[in-house]
């Protein structure tokens, strides 16, 4: 790993006064990018009524995740062509501009194309931050920085939800848009100092190539993506080989974004980044069908079962600052390994309480579990990623991160969808059963691939 550039020493904390702005920047544009999510989410079925888009309701979602692919990809190419400074530069514009086209949106239309613009920049902007982490941080400090990177994702769960409601309630739901953009200007001005530094600093050529082919297949693997969610939401005799079929074409097309050997799991980088895809996999798609279950099958009210959600939160962001105060001989194998047992018991609870109905509190400290193995193993993937990549790959390696953790969500929820119609839904419970025995399967499959890891292979 190279050295952070334009520093006479190295920085001993994250805080440190050479890296405490990029911190901080850092840190709140992907607090906003996650609370901006949550915030769509929670205000989604007021802007639908209010722009009478509920025939495209999924298609304000799936679009965003679409766009976020594809930005993933050029902000990775150009960080490898010329430095992370200008696609960071670039992504926080477009964001923001996808903020503005959503929030004076008058009709479903034009407000799509609002959150594809936010798709796109939010997908670049992790990757070019993923870079600047690699130019700027020691390789060190990459556990405490990545440990406060998932912190800015969990943390907006806690309040996003609520504040989105009240905005939209007591001002108008295009403040949920407007006011984040003064936020990302702010945060913007914060990582100034950080994009004049990386933009001094000298360039390699990448060794990837920059072709157009890259595009292409990002594009083929978001409308396949898509093309799964909607076999997800269908019903009937399609549903199955629509999903299937896409689920197919999505495989082929991820290959040449991801290092060679990723797909058959190959030890050291290609195991590293499929494995962040298996623990969103299996993550996301049980907290999809968590609440619903608590919901349903218990008679919490939606705000309570939705309670079970902050408790896993909370867990991921302490998992998250723990691990980053773990010493340096423990490996980062033993790390990953240990995350993926917690987070397969986490799983498993879900699923035991749901067969046998089970008490709350089982459901509870489950979750708990569950969001420690994450807060515990995210950081560090990020951190083995970084420590395999050179300068020349770094982008193309941050991209194929993300790449895994996006899609390896968004198949999952489709196909748990499935699997939840397909043994009868709501009809005695059976359909919250076989949804959490699949992500209760993926967590138990993590288990194994988790110590192919292991740092002697780096």
């Amino acid at each position: 790993m190279d050295a952070p550039s334009g520093t006479a020493a190295q920085p001993p904390s994250i805080f440190a006064p050479q890296l405490l702005w990029t911190t901080i920047g850092a840190f709140a544009l992907i607090f906003l990018g996650a609370f901006e999510t949550l915030a769509v989410t929670t205000v989604m079925p007021t802007i639908s009524r209010d722009l009478d888009g509920q025939a495209l309701y999924s298609v304000a979602f799936s679009s965003t995740l679409a766009a976020s692919v594809i930005g993933m990809v050029l902000a990775g190419r150009w960080s490898d062509r010329t430095g992370p400074a200008r696609p960071l530069i670039a992504a926080m514009a477009v964001f923001t501009v996808g903020l503005l086209v959503a929030g004076f949106a008058g009709t479903m239309e034009i407000f799509i194309v609002g959150r594809f613009l936010q798709g796109l920049g939010s997908g670049a902007l992790i990757v070019a931050l993923y870079v600047v982490v690699a130019r700027l941080y020691p390789a060190f400090l990459h556990p405490k920085i990545f440990g406060l990177f998932a912190s800015a994702w969990v943390l907006p769960s806690l309040i996003g939800p609520p504040l989105a409601g009240v905005v939209a309630e007591q001002i108008s739901w295009h403040w949920v848009f407007f006011g984040v953009v003064f936020l990302v200007v702010g945060a913007a001005a914060a990582i100034l100092p950080a994009v004049r530094l990386l933009l001094s600093q000298s360039v390699l050529a990448g060794e990837r190539s920059s072709g157009r082919r890259t595009i292409i297949w990002a594009l083929v693997v978001a409308v396949a993506v898509m093309g799964i969610s909607l076999g997800g939401e269908r019903e009937g005799a399609l549903a199955w080989p629509l999903a299937l079929g896409a689920f197919a074409i999505a495989l082929i097309a991820v290959r040449p974004l991801l290092p060679a050997g990723a797909l058959v799991f190959r030890r050291g980088l290609p195991v590293t980044i499929v494995l962040r895809g298996v623990f969103a996999a299996s993550f996301f798609s049980t907290e999809v069908y968590l609440p619903y279950l608590l919901n349903e099958r218990y008679g919490l009210p939606a705000w309570a079962a939705g309670l079970i959600l902050t408790v896993g939160a909370v867990s991921w962001a302490t998992g998250s600052a723990l691990q980053g105060r773990l010493p340096d001989s423990v490996s980062h194998e033993r790390v990953v390994v240990l995350g993926s047992l917690l987070l397969s018991i986490g799983i498993a609870t879900q699923f035991v309480t749901a067969f046998f109905m089970l008490s709350l509190w089982v459901a509870a400290v489950g979750w708990l579990v569950a969001g420690a193995g994450m807060g515990i193993t995210y950081p560090r993937l990020s951190t083995l990623v970084l420590s395999h990549s050179s300068r020349r790959d770094q982008g193309f390696n941050s991209a194929a991160l993300s790449i895994a953790d996006a899609a390896g969500g968004a198949i999952a929820i489709a196909f748990a969808g499935l699997v939840f119609s397909a043994v009868g839904g709501l009809a005695n419970g059976a359909g919250f059963v076989a949804a959490l025995a699949l992500a209760t399967l993926l967590a138990i499959v993590a288990i194994p691939i988790s110590a192919r890891v292991r740092e002697r292979d780096l």
